[in-house]
């Protein structure tokens, strides 16, 4: 299995790892029979993320895609942070191999998940604006 350069990189070096202590929202995606388990931090200031931060415990592309998703909506408004899909966290890598791109999709999903947490701390009902997270279905438990 190939991964690309930039796979590598953030894997080797990921951007934005830790917590935010005092998050505006913290979202938890993944399952723990897959091994692939994401936390998303977020600071916002007015519907801008202004920091991002992620912990995830998983393979390296769990890595990678958690870092190079942190680095796509870093600086971004809220409802620009919604609009980034799997694909386009891959597309950023130069890909990933077919067996990994459901940590693409845990990405997408905890950047949800961590934004669906801010709404409600802020008393919206964010379903209409996120839409619903999915459990791990996606996740080919049986690949890793």
């Amino acid at each position: 299995m190939a991964y690309s350069e930039k796979v590598m990189d953030h894997f080797a070096n990921p951007r934005n790892v830790g917590e935010i202590p005092d998050a505006s929202g913290v979202g938890e995606v993944g399952n723990p029979k897959c091994g692939d388990i994401m936390r998303m931090y977020i600071k916002v200031d007015g519907d801008v993320i202004t920091d991002v931060k992620f912990k995830t415990f998983g393979c390296g592309a769990a890595i990678a895609t958690s870092s190079m998703a942190t680095e796509l909506i870093k600086g971004k408004k809220i409802e620009d942070a919604l609009k980034l899909t799997n694909k386009a966290v891959m597309e950023a890598l130069d890909g990933l191999p077919p067996v990994k791109v459901h940590c693409s999709v845990l990405a997408e999903q905890a950047i949800k998940a961590a934004v669906s947490d801010y709404y409600k701390k802020m008393g919206i009902d964010p379903s209409p604006l996120v839409g619903e997270i999915p459990e791990c279905e996606s996740c080919a438990c049986d690949l890793h």
